[in-house]
């Protein structure tokens, strides 16, 4: 049914959809109040997190509107006398898009928005844990003008569904919010299993972000940024800070500050406003964490440096500082909880902030890095050394901002594009070009005219 449908979407042209992304953009705006109260009952978000993230889908919408007016318009290319070219963008057919649970409203709309303003159709499956999310945002996409055939809705369910809609041969291409081995699964199945044209894969994934503050690091800021990144949402962002490099020479002061900040963090109910941390999205998320965290008190000269009070019931797992002594003893997979590890290095070393740079990039992930320092010369080497696709200098590393900062990694962390940047729509089209040989029809009458 999305294979008919789509030629005749296609055909509707890039303006009069981007007109359609814009309505559907103000009607979230008008229901950000039940909008939001869904996120702090189906995916546990805070208020805070849960207003940003409607924000952040009408922030998509609206900037992929404006994509797609600027960027896939037919337009005319240099031509030699007695030809004309022209270049036009047309939709790639059926995409399928799959979404995590972590952020089931932006992340989804955003998935779906893009292909869907560059002329496809698109089926889209949300997360099982979340299906409330995702059917609220296919219901204000239909309401504003998107035929049921040309997006629809694969709500919940285990692996198999998304298997099979990866195999489905009508399938032009796949993007994928998820862990690096969902995606790595993915991209095999459609490199191998599929017949007929060569699919396209988009996927953002997995990130073992580090933050790494030098002796000119401002403590109270640093401190400030780090219980943001590491703990906000419970840890469950792909950019959240997962390790923190602190110089032996401030760690009396900075690790202090931190513990003491941790533990007055409230983990409670995300409904009530003086939660800072609320659950994690399931039981088995939190035996991951809970494992995880086991895992590495086993080791050798591994401490818990502190622990946020409060609940350890259902769910809820408290905010936890742990420290390692060297960066090879971490595990090379994400653990998607509230959980940050410390590591302390001699920034007095030769080379000292170039070789931590290095120890991260050797992970192979590459989605967000911090760096906390007032000096240039930090800054320079850092965005020059780092692989990581979003460097943030002075601040958290979560809260990409869309269209200021588009948000994507490479290595283990990704495909690119980067989603709500300038690169993310153009990639769902497929360039068109015609040459026409105007002297063989009488000659360039435009050209005539200007003589």
């Amino acid at each position: 049914i999305a294979q008919a449908a789509q030629p005749l979407w296609c055909a509707l042209g890039p303006r009069k959809r981007a007109t359609i992304l814009q309505k559907a953009a103000d009607l979230m705006e008008s229901r950000l109040g039940s909008l939001t109260s869904l996120l702090v009952v189906e995916a546990g978000k805070t208020w805070p997190d849960a207003v940003s993230e409607v924000r952040e889908a009408i922030d998509f919408l609206r900037y992929y509107a404006k994509c797609a007016t600027e960027q896939l318009e037919s337009r005319e290319l240099p031509s030699a006398v007695g030809e004309r070219n022209l270049i036009s963008y047309r939709g790639r057919g059926v995409w399928a898009a799959i979404a995590p649970f972590n952020f089931p409203f932006a992340i989804f709309c955003g998935q779906i928005a893009a292909p869907i303003v560059a002329g496809n159709a698109i089926v889209a499956k949300s997360a099982p844990q979340t299906p409330l999310s995702g059917s609220a945002v296919i219901q204000i996409l239909h309401e504003a003008g998107i035929p049921k055939e040309i997006c629809s809705h694969l709500p919940g369910g285990d692996a198999s569904i998304g298997h099979a809609l990866v195999n489905h041969d009508a399938i032009c291409g796949v993007v994928f919010t998820g862990s690096s081995a969902t995606a790595r699964n993915i991209f095999t199945t459609l490199a191998v299993n599929k017949t007929g044209p060569i699919p396209q894969f988009i996927a953002e994934t997995a990130g073992l972000n580090a933050l790494i503050a030098d002796e000119s690091a401002l403590p109270e800021q640093l401190v400030a940024d780090v219980v943001r990144g590491a703990f906000g949402s419970a840890g469950q962002r792909c950019s959240s800070t997962r390790i923190l490099f602190v110089p032996e020479q401030t760690a009396p002061i900075v690790l202090p500050m931190l513990c003491g900040a941790v533990e007055q963090l409230r983990v409670g109910d995300p409904a009530q406003f003086v939660t800072d941390i609320g659950p994690l999205i399931d039981a088995n998320a939190k035996r991951k964490v809970e494992t995880h965290v086991n895992s590495i008190l086993a080791l050798d000269g591994a401490l818990l440096l502190a622990k946020s009070p409060g609940s350890n019931t259902g769910n809820f797992f408290p905010p936890t500082v742990l420290s390692l002594p060297e960066l090879s003893l971490l595990p090379k997979n994400e653990c998607f909880g509230p959980v940050l590890h410390v590591i302390l290095y001699d920034a007095s070393a030769e080379n000292a902030l170039s070789n931590v740079v290095d120890s991260v990039n050797s992970l192979g992930f590459g989605l967000t890095m911090g760096l906390h320092s007032r000096l240039d010369s930090a800054h320079q080497l850092v965005t020059k050394a780092t692989r990581a696709g979003n460097l943030y200098i002075n601040r958290d590393t979560i809260g990409a901002v869309v269209e200021s900062q588009p948000f994507g990694g490479c290595g283990l962390s990704g495909t690119g594009p980067k989603a709500g940047g300038p690169d993310y729509v153009r990639r769902f089209a497929v360039e068109h070009v015609v040459s026409t040989n105007t002297a063989a029809s009488g000659g360039d009458y435009e050209l005539m005219a200007r003589v």
